[in-house]
């Protein structure tokens, strides 16, 4: 059966850990605006018991007392605003932001609202409302210049490289070459491809700080962007001679001979960095991270890289994440039974390591062993019962195992867990659609997939599958062709979406067409599936050719020998002519 898990899979388990998700403290107490009509006394004492409750750490009390104080004066900014702060801790974005917008609203001229909801947007990656959150803090109070500092690297991360640059230039004649805002100036330029003018900047500081190594790697940085690679190579030689332990050179380098597809060196300079105490642990994770995403790298250099991860976990002993690399390089490698194995052994000398679970679970899924990832999503789905990733897993699983109940008890949970997530719902939404398909309750499956496309009307995956599912049918064959065509016309060289259309169009009669289209399916795919000279058989059969279709439905056999009602049809076929 043609469908296509909708799980996210870029967990990213890695690139998670390395973003930072740290704020700074703000004022435990601020002052509202207070109205006489009510008890003033009273209510300060309810604000300060709010205080204490937080303080405490007790958030859902704090929360509780800071609402009688805004049921009290709804005016009272500081109360919403302590509220947002609790809920920052507890990773409630859109509640945090509610609240917080509440409280600015109600004091637009206050610092730290302004400063938290520019974080809060950060957070949330829309740049565009956090830059327009600091323009107001710099218009504010133009006395801070950190806040100027970050609004200009606000500009250049949302590539607004010329309202970054005036920034940085304006600091720059006010205080002349300095080690603060000429090289985030400089980077803006390297980013613009501007090199000639970040190496006279840059030239300029290491004239002023000669001592600073980290402006000579600048330097570097500008000649390998600007493929200049033998003056990059030249300068990195020269640091490394001068401080051969100096931990920025070393990163530097290793990062330039990634680039430069130098591997021997690299493998010879990261046993240094690993062992280097003047290297920070997420540096160092931050490395093995871009290496893991380096496929020719991990093809040329596997084995002594599961070396540097062995030594990394001396290093980091017991470390949580760390143990989790020569799992991540294994799986980057395909050798997914390793993996698997190695994950089994961290989660039984370290049974809370949830990232252990939760990639085992993935290298299972991955590997299409059903069995043990339902097996293994019980057990992790059960220990972490608030984790929404281990409950759509479990079920995934228990839907390929034909437990249909459990797949339907679990799909009820993580859609409690998913709350207003519409990610996460859509992805509850189109595993029940899959589990009502496969106990043939057809219309509820259907009513699942419509109720998943108003969320997200464009999801390819679910027009994909639903598309389908209405092909084998017979239903509804018109909307099934519409959702395939609408796919394909992004997604022109996916094979599995193609295959759907070809399967449609046969459905729908138009002969001709799905032939071309499988046809095209098969001389693109990379790598043979059964199911597209299935299809590519029943077309040809349709199309009379029965000796194409049997040389069809026998490869698919070959390449998958659970397809055994084709041996029937290779009877029929054979038995007509």
């Amino acid at each position: 059966m043609k469908r296509i898990s909708n799980i996210l899979i870029g967990l990213a388990i890695l690139s998670l850990l390395f973003s930072s998700c740290a704020r700074k403290l703000n004022p435990s107490h601020l002052t509202g605006t207070k109205e006489n009509s009510y008890d003033s006394a009273a209510a300060e004492y309810v604000y300060i018991e709010a205080i204490k409750q937080k303080l405490l750490g007790n958030g859902g009390d704090a929360i509780k007392l800071f609402e009688q104080c805004i049921k009290s004066d709804p005016a009272n900014d500081a109360a919403f605003f302590q509220i947002s702060q609790i809920l920052i801790g507890s990773g409630d974005i859109n509640n945090e932001k509610k609240y917080g917008l509440k409280a600015y609203n109600l004091n637009p001229g206050n610092f730290w609202y302004t400063i938290m909801l520019a974080g809060t947007y950060y957070q949330e990656k829309n740049l565009d409302s956090a830059t327009i959150f600091y323009e107001k803090a710099v218009k504010g109070f133009p006395e801070k210049e950190d806040l100027q500092m970050n609004l200009g690297n606000l500009y250049a991360e949302n590539k607004k490289y010329d309202k970054a640059l005036q920034v940085f230039e304006n600091l720059d004649k006010k205080y002349g070459i300095n080690e603060t805002s000429t090289p985030s100036g400089i980077k803006v330029l390297i980013a613009e491809g501007k090199f000639q003018e970040a190496e006279d900047k840059v030239k300029q500081l290491i004239e002023k700080y000669p001592d600073v190594i980290l402006y000579t790697g600048l330097l570097a940085e500008i000649y390998n962007n600007n493929k200049e690679n033998e003056k990059a190579f030249e300068v990195y030689k020269n640091l490394m001679e001068k401080n051969p332990d100096n931990p920025q050179t070393q990163m530097s380098l290793c990062n330039f001979l990634i680039d430069q597809k130098d591997y021997d060196q690299l493998i010879l300079l990261l046993n240094k960095v690993i062992l280097n105490n003047d290297i920070n642990r997420e540096d160092k994770i931050g490395l093995f991270s871009k290496m893991i995403e380096t496929p020719e790298l991990i093809a040329a250099k596997g084995n002594e890289l599961q070396l540097a991860c062995m030594l990394m976990e001396a290093v980091y002993k017991d470390d949580d994440i760390v143990l989790l690399l020569r799992p991540e390089f294994l799986t980057a490698e395909k050798k997914l039974n390793e993996a698997a194995a190695r994950l089994e052994e961290i989660i039984v000398s370290r049974p809370d390591n949830y990232y252990a679970w939760e990639k085992l679970l993935f290298v299972y899924l991955e590997e299409k062993d059903y069995k043990k990832l339902q097996e293994k999503g019980e057990l992790c789905a059960t220990k972490f019962n608030r984790s929404f990733p281990a409950k759509i897993l479990y079920a995934n699983a228990a839907i390929e195992n034909k437990q249909y109940e459990i797949a339907t008890e679990e799909l009820r949970k993580a859609n409690i867990l998913a709350g207003d997530d519409k990610d996460m719902l859509l992805q509850v939404l189109s595993l029940q659609a899959d589990v009502y398909y496969r106990m043939k309750e057809y219309d509820k499956s259907f009513k699942a997939f419509d109720d998943a496309l108003k969320e997200n009307p464009n999801d390819v995956t679910l027009l994909n599958n639903y598309a389908y599912y209405l092909a084998e049918q017979n239903t509804r064959l018109k909307d099934a062709e519409t959702m395939a065509r609408k796919i394909i016309e992004t997604e022109k060289e996916n094979t599995t979406f193609l295959d759907t259309y070809g399967w449609v169009l046969y459905k729908r009669g138009k002969i001709n067409e799905a032939a071309k289209v499988m046809e095209n399916v098969i001389s693109i795919g990379k790598e043979a599936d059964a199911e597209w000279y299935e299809h590519y058989g029943y077309i040809l059969k349709k199309k009379k050719d029965c000796d194409a279709a049997v040389t069809n439905w026998n490869i698919a056999l070959k390449i998958d020998s659970s397809k055994t009602n084709l041996i029937k049809e290779i009877e029929n076929c054979q038995g007509s002519r």
